[in-house]
């Protein structure tokens, strides 16, 4: 273990499910004791925070780049809070929306597909009735897309680039998409991206993120707990 408990990387899917199975279980905040980081004052950073104190645990290093959080073994991080009906309770991200990048890479370059080509979910208790250190930890799951959700989560995301590459980011609604959705992802209104707009000339909007829908990961859960 390195300094302020951060897990070095794992070598293996093997190893990583063995990190993995070891905190199952266990509450965030006796993970937290271990690895870090404290608990917040408030619930407002509860879930980034949540996130933070499993990739500490398990190893995350990719940090901030647009790569597999384990990047020795190209698996991806995805932590999500299951309320009393063991359900997920929120949509999923995946990562940005490339508002400037013109026509771009095709699905199979795409970052969406890089992002969910191997991702081990950690499901954890998201009920705001339970304190947050308290909250316990599921059993994790490494899962990749079948073919079916391969050529779903295609269709959504063509259909989504194609209105961003036309201009028209500003009409795309959060109901668009089966599995796939695009959302705003911004701290505050101020926070602004370069993007084309319709008439083909640069514009400023909000940053954009791409979104599984919760009934997606839903039936993604239920096929393995079941």
């Amino acid at each position: 273990m390195t300094e302020f408990g951060r897990t070095p990387p794992p070598r293996s899917e093997a190893e990583l499910l063995t990190r993995a199975d070891a905190i199952a279980g266990r509450t965030l905040g006796d993970v937290a004791a271990e690895h870090g980081p404290p608990v917040p004052a408030t619930t407002r950073r509860g879930k980034g925070w949540t996130g933070t104190v499993i990739e500490h645990a398990l190893g995350a290093n990719a940090g901030s780049l647009s790569e597999p959080d384990f990047r020795l073994i190209s698996v991806e991080l995805k932590t999500i809070p299951i309320g009393v009906n063991h359900r997920p309770l929120e949509s999923t991200y995946v990562c940005t929306v490339p508002l400037a990048g013109g026509a771009g890479p095709g699905w199979r370059d795409s970052n969406v597909r890089r992002k969910l080509a191997r991702v081990l979910w950690v499901p954890f208790e998201g009920d705001r009735a339970i304190p947050l250190p308290a909250r316990r930890i599921g059993s994790a799951l490494l899962w990749s897309p079948s073919p079916a959700e391969e050529t779903a989560l295609e269709s959504d995301w063509e259909t989504l680039m194609d209105r961003v590459v036309l201009g028209r980011v500003e009409e795309i609604s959060a109901r668009e998409g089966e599995c796939l959705q695009i959302r705003p992802k911004a701290a505050n209104a101020a926070a602004r991206r370069r993007a084309i707009g319709a008439s083909g000339a640069w514009e400023t909007t909000l940053p954009r993120g791409f979104y599984l829908r919760a009934r997606f990961t839903a039936a993604i859960l239920a096929r393995h707990y079941a």
